[in-house]
């Protein structure tokens, strides 16, 4: 075939193409329409929900978090939990505070209502609530990795007091693991090694102390972690 001749082929082809299209969109141009009216529409709906009512609600919820945090700073979790105590504001009126539950159920979708299920978190394991702990950090995301690992490692802590001592372990590995760093990655493998001991593990309990030991020397776990290598050790006749 010559050069000439395949390019006329090329060209008709294209054309038949293009036909084949026109007629297509000549048949069902009433559906196409009404489906890029569907897609505008949804893509509207998903830039005013993300561009105007969620800052918007976080506004709000930051303004109320501020109360409760006061009262989470003052150890004061019934009231940073649950609210609904009177203040009198500077301008002279009566505000009802909101607690963080309410934060997080009202304000539902907002960075402020998501950071409330961490103070909730906390709040609940102050207070002994250990499964409404776990409950409320299951719920809280972060990107910022040592806040992450704290809302795991507290997981664990929630899992060892209700005596889910094969949870709490799972949770301080995977908090020690989320990125290792010096500073939380030893306390959670050390909590992990203390659970180990607890139940009879001596031998798990010593590889997560030499671990401290190899990868986490300079942290505050690291320069003591021998005499608990010594003492899981004896314990463990190993």
């Amino acid at each position: 075939m010559s050069e000439v001749t395949e390019k006329t082929t090329q060209s008709l082809d294209v054309e038949e193409q293009f036909d084949r299209l026109q007629l297509f969109y000549e048949n069902y141009k009433k559906q196409i329409g009404i489906g890029g009216a569907i897609v505008l529409g949804v893509v509207g709906l998903y830039l005013a929900f993300t561009m105007y009512y969620i800052p918007t609600k976080d506004a709000e919820a930051q303004a109320e978090a501020f109360y409760a945090e006061q009262y989470f700073e003052k150890d004061s979790f019934n009231l940073a939990i649950n609210g609904g105590k009177t203040i009198r504001l500077a301008d002279g009126t009566d505000k009802t505070i909101m607690g963080f539950q309410q934060i997080a159920d009202e304000f539902s979708f907002t960075p402020t209502a998501n950071l409330a299920h961490y103070y909730l978190g906390v709040s609940y394991l102050r207070t002994g609530k250990f499964q409404e702990a776990i409950d409320e950090f299951e719920k809280f995301t972060t990107k910022d990795v040592l806040l992450s690992s704290v809302a795991i490692g507290a997981m664990g802590d929630a899992n060892m007091e209700l005596k889910k001592t094969d949870e709490a372990i799972k949770y301080y590995l995977k908090a020690a693991d989320k990125k290792g760093n010096d500073f939380t990655s030893p306390i959670y493998l050390k909590k992990a090694g203390f659970a180990y001991e607890t139940k009879g593990e001596y031998a798990d309990a010593v590889k997560l102390y030499e671990r401290i030991k190899k990868e986490y020397t300079k942290s505050t776990e690291g320069r003591d972690i021998e005499k608990y290598i010594t003492r899981a050790k004896i314990l463990g006749n190993l």
